[in-house]
């Protein structure tokens, strides 16, 4: 017998020498070589670039630079088309006119200055770097002026003003995040500067990672924005007020549709309520305490061995009885949906997305191949509109039994060891360029399929991961938190961030989601959740149960009375959630809307205060503090409950035992409220108070009633009407209703605050004596209140 070797194979792969750092390529934009105007926008040329100018508001200009002029121009956030376009050019320079703002181009080499309509500079190109790219990461160089500010970035840790940090987008399963951690798991390329009396804005709409570098380790010199792929394709604002330039973005990437009333109400969830009888026994202890709350949630051990659109038949055997039964009390359920697909053969959803080809596939084809919860999983193609579509058909496995609410989780997405390969495939996409949207991709796929499911119902969703524009589909909160008194401070301020960037249906994991909570910490928490958008309690499983009745009778009392107080509110929140539909003006406001100027709302002692709604000022406490230092903003103040009155632009030590959150009340106010009603859709008795807190310049406030459900306010059927407190000719006036709703309030009671000496009130020339039980008919005419 013969024995061969075998023979051996050399293989030699010659690869190139690495780059030296001196070495890597760097590509300028370099100087402008022609300029046309095609259709509603100019395109400029250099050797190396482009650039596509196009105005869409007196106060916004788009600014597009990049290398390939032939590749799509997509954008998941923006909704509008642009208008037309007035320049001039000469020899040097190119001048883009509007009513509002002026924008400098200039020649050699290419770069762009902002002005106001009045020719004060607003912002623009550091003059040495302008815009340039290493490989295919691009980045704008910025001009950094002397005291200038930043704000915004939606998600993002740290002081309010952004200023010396820098931060990257980048959708992030951020488990066990701290103060500094970044990022995060949400993605809003928008900020605000502000400098010399002025503001600006400016949005990168590029989906891919990016990086914003707010004058940190340049020497104060520049600023600068980056992103790693695509190009460098930004928004400019140049509004003259914060607000203004909030109205203008949420413009610009869509509006938030009026949410459902009961989704205003407190929220009870955790991981998890293990089965049926659990969840019932849960919502019916609410109601035998006459704790006053609107949602419960399921979590994944809903599920059939956590596959979506599936319910367990053991622990949730009947889920259409438990929603019913749920619905007798006046519950809504929220149930999490994830989007992990298990791969298991014989389950509908991995069955039609392996068939039809809907999955996140590697460049040869096979589907991507994850780890979750349900074990080996695949991730849909949510930037597919056909697997939108499907997903969105799903949801009849929630819908018919009833549920009302969806939550989006790990969508950002989330694989155990949070690393996708970057050539995993999403159609015609890469992962790296819409990782950042593929959670809001996600949260439209449910929010279409729910909408057109629950036939005229209004649905909520809830989305971990998010984009610009997320507004339009969901309310989103801050993921998981620690239950300490840093990371309760922190989630305001991340709530806060959230409203500047167009987000104003936000919140947090009351009492922090891991690990257990003090009792003093979460009734403080709590306290704060009053003044929160999204009023959601919620926990991990390995934690301490967390509803209100598990921290003792006293406790408990506090608890409940805050829920209460909530649902007080709930005529003032329902008018503000209106406000932000109108105009994407959020619901919690940093300081800095109202106050821009004013330096002490930057400062770190007193960046966590903010505007609830327009009127209601709220200064967060730690839980060990029984007292706190308070900064009041011009303008007079009232302390909620006492009436005090205090002087703004001032610091006060002031009480904040934990029944007691400084809470205060802008001077001039009006705030509707009603008595308590254990739920939104408890009728209540009818009565309406308007609450005045006296003052010397008087205000207005838009009341807005519709049913709380349905779509019908789109066909005029909602309740509107102004409320105009004028301390001059001391007259309240309360215009004609607009609108076909019939209020549910037949009856107005007028509470002041701060008034002295008053005899007789005049109600449409009808005197009364000023009786705090006198009730005003609320008819749809003008009522017109003289004291």
């Amino acid at each position: 017998m013969k024995h061969f070797l075998p023979a051996l194979l050399l293989i030699t792969v010659f690869l190139p020498a690495p780059a030296s750092p001196q070495t890597m390529p760097l590509v300028t934009a370099g100087n402008v070589l022609s300029v046309t105007k095609e259709k509603d926008q100019l395109v400029v040329k250099t050797a190396n670039a482009y650039a596509q100018i196009s105005v869409y508001l007196p106060s916004v200009i788009r600014v597009n630079i990049g290398r390939d002029i032939s590749l799509p121009d997509t954008s998941f956030a923006v909704i509008k088309e642009p208008s037309d376009i007035n320049y001039t050019e000469n020899d040097s320079s190119i001048l883009v006119t509007t009513a509002k703002l002026k924008l400098v181009v200039s020649k050699f080499p290419l770069s762009f200055q902002f002005y106001t309509g009045e020719g004060r500079e607003l912002s623009g190109d550091d003059r040495h770097l302008t815009t340039c790219w290493q490989n295919a990461r691009v980045t704008n160089f910025r001009k950094l002026y002397t005291e200038e500010r930043f704000i915004g970035l939606g998600e993002k840790t740290g002081n309010l003003d952004r200023r010396g940090q820098t931060y990257v987008n980048w959708n992030t399963d951020a488990g066990n995040n701290g103060p500094a951690t970044d990022p995060l798991y949400e993605t809003y390329p928008f900020y605000i500067g502000i400098h010399d009396g002025l503001t600006y804005g400016l949005f990168l709409d590029n989906p891919c990672k990016t990086w914003f570098n707010f004058g940190a380790s340049t020497d104060n010199k520049m600023t600068w924005v980056s992103a790693g792929t695509g190009n460098m394709n930004y928004y400019f604002f140049g509004a003259q007020s914060i607000a203004d330039i909030i109205k203008d973005y949420t413009w610009l990437t869509g509006r938030m549709e009026i949410p459902p009333l009961w989704s205003l109400g407190y929220q009870q969830c955790r991981y998890s309520y293990g089965s049926a009888n659990e969840v019932l026994d849960i919502a019916g202890t609410f109601r035998k305490r006459h704790i006053p709350a609107d949602v419960i949630y399921t979590d994944i051990d809903y599920m059939d061995g956590y596959k979506i659109f599936t319910w367990n038949k053991t622990t949730f055997p009947d889920p259409k009885a438990m929603i019913d039964t749920l619905k007798a009390m006046n519950f809504h359920l929220v149930s999490i949906v994830d989007p992990g697909i298990k791969v298991e053969k014989g389950y509908q959803q991995y069955d039609e997305g392996a068939a039809n080809k809907y999955f996140a596939a590697y460049p040869d084809g096979r589907p991507y191949v994850g780890d979750a919860w349900p074990g080996r999983i695949h991730f849909p193609n949510f930037l597919d509109q056909r697997v939108r579509k499907w997903w969105g058909r799903s949801f009849t496995a929630l819908t018919d039994p009833g549920v009302e609410g969806f939550w989006n989780d790990m969508n950002e997405p989330s694989s155990w060891g949070q690393d996708i390969p970057s050539v995993v495939q999403l159609g015609k996409y890469s992962m790296p360029e819409v990782r950042n949207v593929y959670g809001m991709q996600m949260a439209k796929a449910t929010f279409d399929g729910a909408k057109q499911l629950l036939t005229n119902k209004r649905p909520f969703v809830l989305t971990r991961a998010a984009f610009s524009g997320i507004q339009r589909y969901s309310a989103v909160w801050t993921g998981d938190n620690s239950p300490y008194d840093e990371h309760m401070l922190l989630g305001q301020r991340l709530v806060n961030s959230l409203g500047l960037s167009g987000v104003a249906f936000a919140g947090v994991d009351i009492g922090g989601f891991s690990g257990n909570v003090s009792p003093d910490l979460m009734v403080r928490w709590n306290s704060l959740g009053v003044y929160t958008p999204l009023f959601r309690n919620h926990a991990s499983i390995e934690t301490d149960h967390r509803e209100p009745w598990r921290w003792g009778d006293i406790n408990e009392k506090i608890i409940k009375k805050d829920i209460e107080e909530r649902y007080r509110l709930l005529p003032y929140i329902y008018s503000a959630f209106y406000q932000a539909h109108k105009t994407g003006m959020p619901v919690s406001r940093s300081l800095a809307i109202d106050f821009t100027f004013d330096n002490s709302v930057y400062n770190p002692l007193y960046q966590n205060e903010f505007l609830f709604g327009d009127n209601i000022l709220v200064a967060p406490v730690i839980s060990t503090s029984n007292t706190a230092d308070v900064y009041l903003p011009a303008g007079n103040w009232y302390r909620n409950g006492t009436d005090s009155i205090y002087q703004g632009e001032k610091v006060y030590k002031v009480s904040a035992p934990l029944t007691d959150l400084p809470v205060f009340v802008k001077a001039d106010a009006v705030v509707p409220k009603q008595h308590v009603v254990q739920n939104t859709a408890e009728k209540g008795d009818g009565i309406l108070e308007l609450h005045i807190w006296n003052g010397k310049t008087g205000s207005k406030f838009t009341y807005y009633e519709d049913d709380g459900i349905s779509y019908n306010h789109e066909q005029g059927d909602y309740y509107l009407r102004v409320i105009d407190f004028d301390p001059v000719s001391r007259a309240i006036t309360l215009s004609q209703v607009t609108g076909k709703y019939i209020s549910k309030y037949k009856h107005l009671s007028l509470i002041l605050h701060g008034f002295q000496g008053i005899r007789h009130i005049k109600v449409n020339n009808k005197n009364y004596s000023p009786d705090p039980e006198l009730l005003i008919a609320n008819r749809d005419g003008q009522i017109t209140i003289r004291y």
